[in-house]
């Protein structure tokens, strides 16, 4: 990646310019390269997204024996920088429509970058709990992903923070592999359905405790226990746990585009099976979008349906 901050080489107009160089923009840029389109991927901060401050990947195909995180991110740049796109560091300031092209303002350049086609791939942010420890173990003890990490916790014991139904879906799912899964929700109720709590309650693995909060991770070289403030009677305690897992929603990084396409109640980009999204030739792909399951793998399946529909579109409006 060590062309990636010279900017110096990017040029007035492409084909498509993709926004993010997660695994769903990379996978879109890789496409659409091969298909001999002109491609750009911005990037604000680095390539891979949150893949790449992943320690290890279990389940991703082709890779049985696991893959750390930054290597599967180079893997993905390489592979769309070898047919043809262009990926660098840039901050998307705004996207303005212009005729049937879109133009795309980039932080500290003049003259913006014309396109027929935009894909959004911004992605998401899980929200946090901005206590102490938690970006000191962010990766090797705090997670927000069960599917990701739950293996790593086989016969040890777990905490999951939240109340919804994420929360208790995730914390039945950590059951397979850990032997107890210590729920802590800030009320006294949870907000998942009926159903998911029954379900959670009759789990035998599953213990919880209510009205509390989590004041500290805490632990030398991984985590060892959390400080944990009941609310209602204020009296803190420790849990020794193995593992951290938080479920407290998800954050949808669409400011910039709020204006331009749809999106939902908590600010996720509405789009179609192509991944069309309400404004023509802006499409979306990735943990941005409203969709079910947030993984590599969808994210990659996402990329791969934004490039194809990216080619129809141009060729039926600029042929």
């Amino acid at each position: 990646m060590q062309d990636f901050f010279n900017v110096q080489d990017i040029k007035d107009e492409y084909d498509i310019v993709v926004l993010g160089a997660g695994p769903a923009g990379l996978t879109a840029a890789m496409y659409a390269a091969r298909d001999k389109q002109t491609v750009l991927v911005l990037e604000k901060q680095f390539p891979g997204g949150f893949v790449a401050i992943t320690e290890w990947v279990e389940n991703y195909p082709g890779f049985f024996d696991g893959i750390m995180g930054a290597d599967l991110s180079e893997k993905f740049y390489q592979h769309a920088v070898k047919y043809g796109a262009l990926v660098r560091s840039g901050n998307c300031t705004n996207i303005e429509k212009d005729g049937k092209y879109k133009l795309v303002h980039v932080e500290n350049r003049e003259t913006p970058v014309k396109c027929k086609a935009v894909i959004i791939t911004f992605g998401c942010e899980p929200k946090r709990l901005d206590v102490p420890g938690e970006n000191k173990f962010y990766g090797r003890g705090v997670s927000f992903c069960a599917t990701c990490d739950g293996s790593f916790y086989k016969d040890k014991e777990v905490a999951v923070v939240g109340g919804g139904e994420s929360a208790l879906e995730e914390g039945m799912y950590l059951t397979k592999f850990a032997n107890k899964v210590t729920v802590i929700h800030r009320r006294d109720q949870f907000r998942a359905s009926k159903l998911a709590t029954e379900r959670a309650q009759n789990n035998e693995k599953m213990e919880f405790i209510y009205d509390s909060v989590v004041e500290s991770i805490n632990g030398d070289t991984k985590v060892e226990c959390l400080t944990v403030k009941n609310l209602k009677t204020g009296n803190v305690t420790e849990l020794a746990v193995d593992g951290l897992f938080i479920f407290i929603g998800q954050s949808a990084k669409t400011e910039l585009v709020k204006d331009l396409v749809d999106t939902d109640e908590w600010g996720f980009i509405i789009a179609t099976e192509s991944t069309q999204t309400s404004e023509p030739g802006i499409y979306v792909a990735g943990d941005v979008r409203t969709k079910e399951y947030r993984q590599i793998t969808t994210a990659v399946s996402d990329g791969t349906v934004a490039a194809k529909s990216c080619e129809k579109y141009i060729t039926d409006n600029f042929s």
